[in-house]
C-alpha cells in the first residue's frame, strides 16, 4: 500500500474567500469614485428637480406660502379654461412644424454645395456654423429685432426698389416669420452634420449612376437621400426638440409678452409667464410636464415610425 505523504501547507485552516461584493467593489471603486460628481449633480440637480417639480404640479404655490395640494386641478383648468395654454400650443405647433423642415432643407442644401470640394471649406464651414455657434442669445435676437423693424435693414433694403415694407416684428402677419427666418439662418449645425453623412456616401455608386444615365436628380432621390435618412433622423429629433424648447427670440422680440396680439407666444414663453410673472410655480410646474409629455409622445412615435423610412447601410 502506498504511503500518502501531507504538507505542511495541507494541514494549515484554509484561507478566508473574499466575498463578491468586497471583489466587485475592490475592482470597480475608482470608477464609482470618478462617477461620483456626476451623480451628485445627476441626482441633485436633475432628478432631485423633477421630482418636485412632479409634486408641484399638483399643488397651488406661489414661492411665498407653503405649497396647497389641489390634485389634478392644473391640468384640468390647462385643457379646458385656459385659451392662452391652447394659443401658445398653436403658436409653437407651428413653429416647429415650418422652421424645422426648411431649415433641415437649407442645411442640406449648403452640405451639399461644401460637398463639392470647392476651396477654401474649411472658412466656409466656419462661417456658416458661425451662427449656430452664437446659438439663440439675447444680442442676437436684439439684431434681429433692429433688422426686421419698422425702420430696419430690411425696410431699408426694401425702399430702394420702392416698396414700403411693413414692420415685421409688430405686424402678426410677419412676426412669427420673423422668427421662422432666424431659426434657418441658424443652420450651422444641422449643416456640419449632413455633410459629415455625404462625406460616407461612396462615389463610385454616383459614378456608377452617371453611366447609366442617371440625372443629377434622380441620383439624389435614389442614392443621396436613402443614404442620408440616419443623418436625417438624428438631425429631425434634435432640431424638433430645440424648436419646442425655443424661448430667447420670442422674449426679446416681443418685449416678454408674446405680441402683437400673442402671435409670438411660444410655449416656454407663456410657462416662463405663469411662473415668474404671476409666480403660479404649481400652475408652470404643470406646463413644463405637459411639455414634457408632448416632446416624449414625438420622440417615441419618431422612432417607432423609422423603421419605415430609415435605412442604414449593414
Amino acid at each position: 500500500m502506498a504511503v500518502q505523504t501531507v504538507s505542511p501547507a495541507d494541514l494549515s485552516p484554509p484561507a478566508k474567500q473574499t466575498s463578491l461584493w468586497s471583489r466587485i467593489w475592490h475592482n470597480d471603486a475608482p470608477g464609482y469614485l470618478f462617477l461620483l460628481p456626476w451623480l451628485v449633480g445627476f441626482l441633485g440637480l436633475t432628478i432631485g428637480p423633477m421630482v418636485t417639480s412632479l409634486y408641484l404640479s399638483f399643488t397651488d404655490f406661489d414661492l411665498l406660502t407653503a405649497p396647497e395640494w389641489v390634485g389634478a386641478n392644473n391640468y384640468i383648468r390647462m385643457l379646458t379654461n385656459d385659451p392662452k395654454f391652447w394659443t401658445s400650443m398653436r403658436v409653437t405647433m407651428f413653429f416647429v412644424i415650418f422652421s424645422v423642415p426648411l431649415k433641415l432643407a437649407f442645411a442640406l442644401a449648403v452640405a451639399m454645395l461644401l460637398n463639392r470640394g470647392i476651396r477654401g471649406l474649411p472658412l466656409y464651414r466656419a462661417l456658416f456654423y458661425l451662427p449656430s455657434l452664437l446659438g439663440a442669445s439675447v444680442a442676437i435676437a436684439i439684431l434681429w429685432r433692429q433688422i426686421f423693424a419698422g425702420d430696419g435693414l430690411v425696410n431699408k433694403f426694401l425702399a430702394m426698389f420702392g416698396i414700403i415694407g411693413p414692420s415685421w416684428i409688430s405686424n402678426p402677419n410677419y412676426s412669427l416669420w420673423t422668427l421662422i427666418v432666424l431659426s434657418i439662418w441658424q443652420f450651422g449645425s444641422p449643416m456640419i452634420i449632413f455633410l459629415a453623412g455625404l462625406r460616407q456616401i461612396p462615389q463610385d455608386m454616383y459614378e456608377a449612376a452617371s453611366l447609366d444615365g442617371a440625372s443629377k436628380w434622380r441620383q439624389f432621390v435614389k442614392i443621396t437621400l436613402p443614404l442620408l435618412t440616419p443623418v436625417v433622423f438624428f438631425n429631425a429629433i434634435i432640431q424638433t426638440i430645440e424648436a419646442f424648447k425655443s424661448f430667447t427670440p420670442a422674449f426679446i422680440i416681443s418685449g416678454g409678452t408674446g405680441n402683437p396680439i400673442n402671435s409670438t407666444l411660444f410655449y416656454t414663453l407663456y410657462l416662463y409667464q405663469e411662473a415668474f410673472g404671476f409666480f403660479r410655480m404649481g400652475y408652470a410646474s404643470a406646463l413644463a410636464w405637459v411639455l414634457l409629455a408632448l416632446v416624449g409622445v414625438f420622440t417615441a412615435f419618431s422612432f417607432l415610425t423609422s423603421k419605415y423610412w430609415v435605412h442604414y447601410d449593414d
